[in-house]
């Protein structure tokens, strides 16, 4: 068995038939030519943060299902009353039939129904509208934090805040603890920011561990703030195999982690199999023809923790995109894996896959 990568490389692609790429890593990364894919471009850095994910956003709060409103026709004490926006996005107030508030803001809200109310009331009223709670922008800030959970978003919050207010990265607990148990620390490497199903190129390393504040994005309603923890010998094995699952044992290498996993399924084109390692904003991706190992014509391939080891269900002529449909399948399905673990603790994993042109 050979190692992939040496310790220490960190050279962004690894594509190599006898050959050394222009890295010029050690003879002991290269991976047999009959193992190698040689086609496959280097793929380019990684995107970097937009400058205007730093700003907050300028944008009037909107009401949704699940706000509660605090109603009153000022000079009229009795007439005060607590109304939640219904699923159906209406509000029932007074005599007022339902009043459609979805999306308004909270000035566009009082209009409406001080408008309404003209028909019910002999003179024009004056509406005091306040808003109590929110439960229609919500974000996740889940995995390995004291206090993970749904946080309302009723006004700008960055990503250091929402880790704050999530209590934080978990610690390990002292040596010999209660049960002989240490908590999960945090594997910042492989932490991320998903916004509208795609990952935002932030940094936890930087952030959390260095202080970086050109990492500290501005939250949006719906993102999915994951800490992943560090689980010590796992591998994240995706994509055309029989349970794609997070394999977790001691020393794995590839047949057996593939094993692990149920083996390919028909389709699979075994001979792109893609090992990422490496955080998920600095990516190092190698590409290797799995059915030649399994021939036995070339050797096996010992993997390290945390690698993600993806099989396609056909060939990909260009890396970056192949590189970017591997990681885009992987925070979708540790998303949604955790929000539904979050809303049942006994739901089953489930595995995404991302389709993207060859």
């Amino acid at each position: 068995m050979k190692s992939l990568f040496p310790l220490g490389w960190t050279a962004t692609a690894l594509t190599l038939a006898g050959c050394m790429t222009p890295m010029q890593p050690p003879p002991s990364a290269v991976i047999p030519a009959a193992v190698a894919v040689t086609n496959l471009a280097a793929p380019p850095d990684r995107p970097q943060l937009d400058p205007a994910l730093l700003r907050s956003s300028t944008a009037p709060f909107t009401l949704g299902p699940g706000d509660v409103l605090e109603i009153e026709y000022i000079g009229e004490p009795t007439s005060r009353a607590t109304v939640r926006v219904g699923p159906d996005g209406k509000i029932y107030y007074y005599l007022l039939p339902g009043l459609d508030v979805d999306g308004m803001t909270l000035a566009q809200a009082r209009q409406l129904i001080a408008q309404k109310s003209e028909a019910y009331l002999r003179k024009n009223p004056a509406v005091a509208l306040t808003l109590r709670s929110v439960a229609s922008q919500r974000i996740w800030v889940l995995g390995a934090l004291n206090t993970p959970g749904v946080f309302s978003l009723s006004a700008p919050v960055t990503l250091l805040e929402a880790v704050a207010q999530a209590g934080g990265p978990t610690a390990p607990a002292p040596a010999g603890g209660a049960g002989g148990v240490v908590s999960q620390t945090a594997d910042l490497r492989h932490s991320f920011v998903l916004r509208h199903g795609q990952m935002l190129p932030v940094d936890f390393q930087k952030l959390l561990a260095d202080g970086d504040p050109a990492q500290n994005i501005y939250l949006q309603p719906g993102d999915f703030v994951y800490v992943a923890p560090s689980l010590g010998q796992t591998v994240h094995v995706l994509g055309a195999v029989a349970t794609p699952e997070a394999v977790t044992a001691g020393t794995l290498t590839l047949v057996q982690t593939i094993a692990s996993a149920g083996g390919t399924v028909d389709d699979a084109d075994l001979s792109h199999v893609a090992i990422v390692r490496g955080s998920l904003t600095q990516p190092t991706i190698a590409i290797v023809d799995y059915r030649a190992i399994i021939k036995g014509k070339a050797p096996d391939i010992t993997l390290e923790p945390h690698d993600i080891v993806y099989v396609p269900f056909t060939p990909y002529r260009t890396l970056k995109r192949y590189a970017d449909l591997i990681l885009d399948t992987f925070v979708r399905t540790v998303g949604v894996n955790e929000g539904a673990h979050l809303v049942d603790p006994q739901a089953s994993s489930v595995s995404v896959n991302v389709g993207v042109a060859p």
